[in-house]
């Protein structure tokens, strides 16, 4: 009884052990095939091919490479910045610089040229309608001094005054009033006091009367004639005048008018939102192509508000008593204005690019950086002001052209 007792419990033993063994190693095969299963392996060129074992891609070819599952450590997807969009995100590692919020005040250059002020110019007009007898002036820029004889002129109402004026000197000498009359008459004609005595002495009529300049100058057309010659020929010191011996002038109409060489103007272009920042009567030192080490010192005297339609400036005026300075005009001049501190956010020139009509600045983002839109105002020397787009808080890459091989290749936010 005994001895059967014995096998009994040995069996059960044996058959206990193996039913463990067996489940053991069960769960381990199912355990493998398991993690065997969950490892997915596609190919680079082709990822909607999916296998989960190792081989080759059935279209091209290459080597199937395992795929990282989202579950891995974070440490393993330290590289998705580089799988962002490369027209927008740059990978790298650059110098860096922040917006300065500060004031800031430049010494501006400004380029101009010496011209006639037309508010000094002497219109020469028909004081008298006549025929012109003798031009002494026939060309445009020719200079004439004070007293110089301009042209000759027959006007037979001018040949009335004077046989009106003999009579009454001749039979009625006494009437001072009326002569003193007919000789004011005279001048306005055009005689000067010189022939009015002259004829009073000779008592004989002059039919040609000689119109002499009244100021020193530069002959210059009138706009009537300038619209008609200057459209057929380049302007030059070699341009003759619209008027001619022999034509017929009417009482009030100009002739041509002298340009005033002792007062010029130095007109200078200042680019669009400067002109705000330079004030009337401020200081401007002036130097000329003629010597540049020379200083001539003056003041703004007007600043026009209209901007140029060709050359997109603005002007700034300066008027200059050139009696002594004896400038030619159309001389070029450089002036420099000291303009006042504008306060705000300047960032230095290089840190932007331009994209035609966007402008473009890199913000550090992560291990790369990111292009972003900015809106941009006045230039400073090698600074210029932000006014959208980044704040101080920003950093930014210090040279943007380090960043891109094509603006546009760029895409902004």
């Amino acid at each position: 009884m005994n001895k059967y007792l014995k096998f009994s419990i040995l069996f059960l033993t044996v058959v206990v052990m193996g039913l463990v063994v067996y489940y053991e190693t069960e769960l381990f095969h199912n355990t493998d095939t398991h993690a065997a299963t969950d490892e997915v392996y596609t190919c680079s060129m082709h990822p909607q091919i999916i296998k989960h074992e190792p081989g080759s891609c059935p279209i091209c070819g290459m080597d199937l490479v395992k795929k990282v599952s989202e579950e891995q450590p974070e440490e393993s997807q330290d590289i998705s910045y580089l799988l962002q969009r490369t027209d927008g995100f740059v990978v790298g590692e650059f110098e860096n610089t922040r917006l300065k919020d500060t004031a800031i005040g430049s010494l501006v250059n400004l380029p101009g040229m010496v011209i006639y002020d037309p508010n000094s110019s002497v219109t020469i007009s028909a004081r008298i309608s006549g025929r012109i007898e003798r031009m002494y002036v026939n060309r445009k820029f020719q200079a004439v001094a004070k007293g110089q004889k301009l042209f000759d002129i027959y006007s037979p109402e001018l040949v009335t005054e004077q046989q009106n004026f003999i009579y009454l000197i001749t039979n009625d000498a006494e009437n001072k009033t009326i002569i003193n009359a007919i000789k004011q008459k005279l001048a306005l004609y055009g005689m000067t006091k010189a022939q009015i005595n002259a004829l009073a002495a000779a008592k004989k009529v002059n039919p040609i009367i000689t119109i002499y300049s009244p100021a020193n100058g530069i002959v210059d057309g009138t706009e009537k004639m300038d619209a008609n010659s200057e459209a057929k020929m380049q302007s030059s010191n070699t341009e003759v005048l619209g008027i001619k011996e022999g034509d017929y002038i009417t009482k009030d109409v100009a002739v041509f008018r002298l340009l005033n060489t002792d007062k010029v103007w130095g007109v200078f272009n200042i680019i669009q939102g400067y002109a705000s920042l330079v004030q009337l009567d401020q200081a401007i030192a002036i130097t000329t192509e003629l010597d540049a080490e020379e200083v001539i010192h003056a003041k703004v005297n007007f600043i026009d508000t209209q901007l140029d339609p060709n050359e997109k400036t603005n002007r700034i005026r300066v008027y200059l008593d050139n009696s002594k300075l004896k400038l030619p005009v159309g001389l070029r001049l450089e002036a420099k204005v000291t303009t006042n501190a504008t306060a705000g956010l300047w960032l230095q020139k290089e840190a932007i690019v331009s994209l035609g009509t966007d402008k473009v600045a890199f913000v550090k983002k992560e291990k790369g950086y990111r292009g972003v839109k900015v809106k941009t105002g006045l230039e400073r020397e090698n600074l210029v002001q932000i006014l959208e787009g980044v704040t101080t808080e920003d950093v930014l890459v210090s040279n943007a052209q380090y960043l891109i091989d094509s603006g546009s290749f760029i895409k902004t936010k």
